[in-house]
């Protein structure tokens, strides 16, 4: 009788329809021809009439194409891999080497007295730089379109709209940020005149009203006159009700500085 050359898992043999015939277990069969190892095709045949071999079938084949698709298209895959296996200071060293090493446009900026050398990716904006890069926190994100001010910052002493300028164009240049009109733990006067006049409410837009009301301090084209100051603040707007108290604390902060 011809052998039925199946897998032990095939249903036939659960269901006895071999019974009668040599079985894998013969002393003549195992030393003439050895059993082979159950190919793919044999385990998708008897996942066929087997529904607990159907599901460990798909299981496994689930499992392996996952495993093969992550390799193909994750290639940070084995270096993540190896990092789970640093010491803490081991995966920050990789880090900090992998951030020195990646690519982008090389960037030097002077900001708030310090030079500051990273790379850039071309398109990247100056706020988002300051941010999320230099992690200069107190710059604030509004409305990303340069109309609410509150990204106010200074380039070589001119205010402008960090939001609206490309990082790489500023190669070289001197900027200022909310974190560097202090001088320790002295206030700058228009700091120390906002906090006493109450100048703010919620406070999100305060870091750009600050650095716009600096700027116009150090305008002398712009008018004493609060209604030249009120025109001068107007790119910095808010829904508070503190331009009352705004204003004031700009006047104040005037006569503090001589002006």
């Amino acid at each position: 009788m011809k052998e039925h050359a199946c897998h032990p898992s095939c249903a036939s043999h659960a269901n006895g329809a071999h019974d009668g015939r040599e079985t894998s277990s013969s002393p003549s069969r195992s030393s003439t021809h050895p059993p082979s190892p159950p190919t793919a095709a044999a385990h998708a045949a008897a996942a066929v009439t087997d529904p607990s071999g159907r599901r460990r079938f798909l299981k496994s084949l689930g499992a392996s194409s996952l495993a093969s698709a992550s390799a193909a298209w994750l290639p940070g895959a084995q270096a993540q891999t190896q990092t789970q296996t640093q010491t803490p200071n081991e995966a920050a060293a990789a880090s900090a080497s992998a951030g020195v090493a990646a690519d982008g446009e090389p960037l030097t900026l002077s900001v708030n007295g310090q030079r500051r050398t990273l790379r850039v990716a071309p398109n990247a904006i100056l706020l988002d730089v300051l941010r999320d890069q230099l992690q200069l926190t107190g710059t604030k994100k509004g409305c990303d379109h340069g109309q609410c001010g509150a990204c106010t910052v200074h380039v070589n002493g001119v205010a402008i709209n960090s939001c609206l300028s490309l990082a790489l164009m500023h190669d070289g240049d001197a900027v200022t940020t909310i974190e560097g009109l202090a001088r320790g733990d002295t206030l700058h006067p228009v700091q120390a005149a906002f906090w006493e006049h109450d100048a703010y409410q919620c406070g999100y837009c305060t870091s750009g009203q600050i650095m716009s009301a600096v700027a116009v301090l150090a305008d002398k084209r712009i008018g004493r006159d609060d209604a030249s100051v009120r025109e001068a603040m107007s790119g910095n707007i808010c829904r508070c009700g503190a331009y009352r108290n705004i204003l004031a604390a700009i006047q104040d902060a005037r006569s503090r500085m001589g002006g």
